[in-house]
């Protein structure tokens, strides 16, 4: 069992005929993953790796049973195609794309929370439940099944995170990118409540950063509601000078609860272990199990 997929659901692919969404699509169906439509308006009736494109997502959804979307789209339609995913019936968005516009994803976000929608991302490596099935970029041979559940801002940090844990044969049930734009889907909140619920987790991996109050939101939570399992953090960007975005959109020191120093502060009093080098990600989680 995992969150979010499984080796039975059903995914289609937005932008299936551009370079990312073909590339991805092989890699993804040589995972295991089952992917059964690709989307690309004007190109219906052809295909992709042996999956049938669809001029648009009803028709995809209606034609083959599809459960969830993977979203390769140029960043001035992206937020439309998320619109139509979740008008569709969709239950689970998984967006990739880079640079929407905040406002476009302000007004999407609305339009799938009114429909009960789960969005991953934007701007997000996606998510992979290890010998299941991955719904996006993830370097799969780096992952293992097993009883860690990471949720994270940093794509990069995941990987390396991942692979100090599986060098150490501690396996992941389920590794979730948030993603790195200023306004994103499911949140280190809803991750944590899902993998509360979820038997093969064991223990959670919150990899932050500066910039907004996500990781203040989710010490707050594993305090109030003295959270079941062992949860432990690292945040990225302790020097990064104030009003300078790194890297992500959403990593830019606006205020005093933005910074590396207070979200450590809050997470440590909420008694979610903090580790203080990345390099030690693997030995601190193999302590927690």
């Amino acid at each position: 069992m995992s969150i979010l997929i499984d080796r039975e659901t059903k995914v289609l692919v937005q932008g299936i005929t551009g370079g990312e969404g073909r590339f991805h699509t092989k890699r993804m169906l040589e995972y295991g993953t089952r992917v059964v439509a690709g989307v690309t308006p004007g190109k219906g009736g052809t295909d992709v790796e042996g999956v049938p494109v669809f001029d648009t997502v009803e028709e995809a959804v209606r034609e083959t049973g599809a459960e969830a979307s993977a979203i390769f789209v140029p960043a001035l339609y992206a937020a439309d195609a998320v619109i139509e995913a979740a008008e569709a019936g969709l239950e689970l968005i998984v967006c990739f794309t880079e640079g929407i516009p905040t406002h476009d994803m302000v007004r999407a976000k609305a339009y799938l929370e009114a429909r009960g929608a789960k969005l991953i991302g934007p701007n997000t490596p996606g998510v992979i439940s290890p010998g299941k099935a991955k719904i996006g970029l993830m370097a799969d041979y780096i992952h293992r099944e097993g009883p860690v559940g990471v949720i994270s801002r940093s794509g990069t940090l995941t990987y390396e995170a991942v692979y100090q844990m599986t060098k150490r044969g501690i396996g992941q049930s389920t590794c979730v990118g948030i993603g790195g734009d200023q306004v994103v889907g499911l949140d280190y909140v809803d991750l944590l409540e899902l993998f509360r619920d979820d038997p093969q987790t064991e223990a959670v991996l919150l990899i932050g950063e500066i910039g907004g109050t996500a990781e203040l939101d989710a010490a707050q939570y594993v305090r109030e509601t003295s959270y079941p399992k062992p949860v432990a953090a690292f945040i990225a960007g302790r020097t990064a000078p104030p009003g300078r975005r790194m890297g992500h959109a959403g990593a830019i020191i606006s205020g005093r609860r933005s910074t590396a120093q207070s979200k450590i502060e809050a997470l440590r009093q909420a008694g979610i272990t903090v580790i203080e080098d990345p390099s030690r990600i693997g030995e601190t989680m193999a302590k927690l199990l």
